[in-house]
């Protein structure tokens, strides 16, 4: 699969989710579900993988978790709050460039059409 397909169909099951549940619940909600509908749509994903930090020449485990890593490709941030902020985008950036990754998705469930909380981010050093 391309990126593009990848991120269509991420789109699509967090449309899908959120038309079932709407705004208003916790981030891990919004996060299982979506896994589950990726994954039956046939979808390899990554769930709260760890992204680790190398620093000079050392390698930290600083907590750092993606929320999905989808067919190793795509990064997926989840949010459930009342609006994205430039913080979150470079909290997503970061994890693009610690993972050598090109694209991710940054989707905020806490509005009223999800289509309004997409963001996509690319990562213009990975290679």
């Amino acid at each position: 699969m391309r990126v593009n397909e990848i991120t269509d169909s991420i789109i699509g099951a967090a449309i899908e989710v959120h038309k079932a549940l709407g705004p208003g619940l916790l981030e891990s909600a919004y996060e299982a579900c979506l896994m589950y509908e990726l994954v039956n749509r046939g979808l390899k994903v990554e769930r709260q993988k760890g992204v680790p930090l190398a620093y000079k020449e050392v390698n930290l485990d600083c907590g750092f978790r993606a929320d999905l890593i989808v067919e190793e490709l795509v990064v997926v941030e989840l949010k459930a709050k009342e609006s994205l902020h430039p913080i979150d985008t470079a909290q997503l950036l970061s994890y693009l460039k610690i993972l050598n990754l090109q694209v991710g998705l940054l989707i905020n469930f806490h509005v009223e059409v999800l289509t309004k909380g997409i963001k996509r981010v690319s990562n213009n050093y990975a290679g």
